[in-house]
């Protein structure tokens, strides 16, 4: 499966931070997500779509065979199901420590990750429930969506052109999507108030005309 496909299966990413552990060899160390903060995920014209998750999002979540991948394809160098991998919430966010001296293919990334050739980093996710609210301020309309819970975390990835990660695709996805949906549901609204004062209309109407 490819990661177009993966998208239109309903997996969402984002990037996250990354960095080497100093005091251990092979190792990278970063978070997937923090805690109680909003992040700006898309934006088209008026239009601001951000994105904060909760606290205890990932309660419940299954965490049980999460791998570590190259572009979220193809090999893996590490995972959680032999211990290479871990994934912990913290106060702070989602914790992520891998292992990548395992595989000579996978000392090569660390390698990549260590000189700045490869320096971003994306997870792959799907969201149990969230909660979307909008509000126009300063001229611009902004939906602002928590995640509440998540339901699986699928890879964690290294990735060679942070386009490329897929967050800029399912986010646009996601924000579109939300975005369709509320405008769906305000031309509803507009065509209801319609047909009421339409009806208001005909019964002054038929009102007036038992009065003549």
């Amino acid at each position: 499966m490819d990661l177009d496909e993966k998208i239109k299966a309903g997996r969402e990413y984002r990037r996250m931070t990354v960095a080497v552990d100093e005091a251990q060899d092979f190792k990278v160390r970063g978070y997937a997500t923090t805690f109680g903060k909003r992040y700006q995920i898309y934006s088209s014209g008026n239009v601001i779509f951000d994105e904060e998750v909760d606290s205890r999002a990932f309660d419940g979540a299954d965490l049980s065979d999460v791998i570590f991948q190259y572009d979220h394809v193809g090999r893996v160098f590490a995972r959680t199901a032999n211990n290479t991998l871990s994934l912990t919430p913290d106060s702070h966010g989602l914790k992520v420590e891998a292992y990548l001296g395992g595989t000579e293919i996978g000392k090569q990334l660390y390698g990549e990750i260590k000189g700045g050739y490869t320096d971003k980093m994306s997870f792959g996710f799907r969201v149990k429930t969230d909660e979307i609210t909008e509000e126009n301020r300063d001229g611009k309309h902004y939906y602002h969506r928590k995640i509440t819970a998540f339901e699986k975390v699928f890879d964690v990835s290294a990735v060679s052109i942070p386009a490329n990660d897929g967050t800029e695709i399912s986010a646009r996805s996601l924000s579109d999507g939300v975005i369709a949906k509320a405008e769906a549901e305000r031309l509803l609204e507009a065509e209801k108030r319609k047909s009421i004062e339409e009806l208001k209309t005909k019964i002054d109407k038929l009102l007036k005309g038992e009065k003549k």
